[in-house]
């Protein structure tokens, strides 16, 4: 995927989308991968991580949304997709139609310091 298609698609799906929008166009690394995942199980998956996120203290962007949106989705099936901020303090993951020709959802998450 081209990078500056993928931040085309990145409008205002959640509101994590500039930030990944930022990252992406200055340089930061992503990555598409191939095959789907249905949305339902991609809802449960997110849900445990918002649940964890909160009680670790976490910081995030647009994960509940981005729970909320996957879970309406019901069985479609969803492509993933992760953008990396250029200096890493942040990982976006995205989640696109099956046909990779839009982005449906977008969430941020801050990395922990290593």
């Amino acid at each position: 995927m081209d990078r500056v298609v993928l931040a085309g698609m990145l409008s205002d799906q959640t509101t994590a989308c500039e930030a990944a929008r930022t990252a992406l166009l200055n340089g930061g690394d992503f990555v598409v991968w191939d095959g789907g995942v249905p949305s339902r199980q991609l809802a449960g998956i997110y849900a445990a991580r918002l649940r964890r996120a909160r009680k670790r203290g976490t910081e995030t962007l647009a994960l509940p949304s981005t729970v909320d949106i996957l879970t309406r989705l019901e069985a479609a099936q969803v492509r993933i997709g992760c953008i990396f901020s250029p200096d890493r303090t942040w990982a976006f993951m995205l989640f696109l139609a099956d046909d990779v020709n839009s982005v449906l959802a977008c969430t941020g998450v801050r990395q922990a310091e290593r």
